[in-house]
């Protein structure tokens, strides 16, 4: 009896000692994993100063950048997710004949993020505040890719007055997102939880190894995390790596540089939150009287979204419609020598008006 009880804990004495050491060896990792990125944080903001200049107001900041002379000033809206770099390919462009505006939304880029609901309303609302406190008066020619279309045309309804041109990149269309089907609910609710994982892994420092590791040319790794997530994950990632890779070369450690950072998967998931909400502040916006309106609409679209591309550019008695047919949903990427050509042709008419 006593041997079976020594044996028992013995075993049982092993076990604790196994569990204790795994459990010591993960809190070295996770406190490793922390090091490193609180380590590749800093070295970022060092290599990576913002290009612009930031804006301090209602206790944050925001990153604008200006470049260029002339009015109206052209103000370019990202899609969810993206932040100024994006434009990288369109602003000089831009900037060569008018005065060009990019800038970070709250939580992306190299601005702070916020705790306000990141509706397009509340967006359009915070721009307007960034315009003054920069020093950049209007009139405006908006111009917005995807989601960047919602926030122009809420831009539009609260500051009419202000906005003397538009030009739609792609734009998400009111109608995909205002009255949301359980299976887009489910997306938005899986997005959700994604977001917060993904900023988790950020603080932990995976988000960073795994963009080094792509950036060495062993992408290997990054693939396989992003498929524990299932198919439709891997597959949006590397969709949209394969966009990214379009900019410069030497933007790309930049944007590998900011999505490394929490904020973005937080910010993220705010969007995503508030996308309905977005979308119905965009529907109140039913006509844009005799604006300047170009959309652009990539060759990408299936019904219904070849209609919805139809119905934007009804929003405006001078609006049309152009479509890049080898474009896909990054048209300012693609070509973005024809998304700077729109904004010349809406610029042009502005001032003729």
């Amino acid at each position: 009896m006593s041997a079976s009880f020594d044996v028992q804990g013995y075993r049982m004495e092993t076990a604790i000692i196994i569990l204790m050491v795994l459990l010591g060896t993960l809190v070295l990792l996770l406190a490793a994993g922390a090091v490193y990125q609180i380590t590749g944080t800093w070295r970022d903001r060092r290599r990576f100063p913002p290009p612009g200049h930031l804006v301090r107001f209602n206790e944050r900041r925001m990153h604008i950048l200006a470049t260029g002379e002339g009015t109206p000033t052209v103000v370019f809206e990202s899609g969810m997710g993206a932040s100024c770099l994006s434009w990288t390919l369109v602003q000089p462009r831009v900037a060569r004949f008018s005065r060009a505006v990019s800038y970070d939304r709250a939580g992306h880029g190299w601005s702070d993020p916020a705790r306000e609901p990141r509706t397009a309303q509340q967006v359009a609302q915070e721009l307007h505040v960034l315009l003054d406190a920069a020093g950049v008066p209007g009139p405006y020619v908006l111009v917005g890719h995807s989601f960047g279309g919602y926030v122009n045309r809420a831009f539009a309804h609260l500051y009419r007055d202000e906005v003397v041109g538009m030009v739609l990149v792609d734009s998400v269309h009111p109608a995909e997102w205002e009255s949301p089907t359980p299976e887009q609910l489910r997306v938005i609710k899986v997005g959700l939880r994604y977001a917060w994982l993904a900023a988790w892994l950020a603080r932990l420092g995976l988000v960073r190894f795994c963009l080094e590791r792509v950036a060495r040319g062993s992408p290997g790794l990054a693939w396989a995390a992003t498929s524990a997530f299932g198919a439709g994950m891997s597959s949006a990632v590397q969709r949209i790596a394969g966009e990214i890779r379009k900019l410069p070369a030497p933007i790309l450690p930049i944007v590998r540089g900011l999505w490394s950072q929490p904020k973005n998967f937080t910010s993220l998931g705010q969007y995503v939150a508030a996308l309905p909400v977005s979308a119905v502040q965009a529907a109140a916006v039913s006509s844009l009287g005799d604006l300047p309106l170009v959309v652009l609409s990539g060759g990408h679209h299936a019904a219904p979204y070849t209609a919805w591309q139809r119905d934007l550019a009804q929003l405006s008695s001078r609006g049309r419609q152009l479509v890049a047919s080898d474009s896909g949903h990054w048209i300012h990427l693609d070509h973005p020598e024809l998304v700077a050509s729109a904004i010349r042709e809406v610029v042009t008419a502005t001032r003729g008006n």
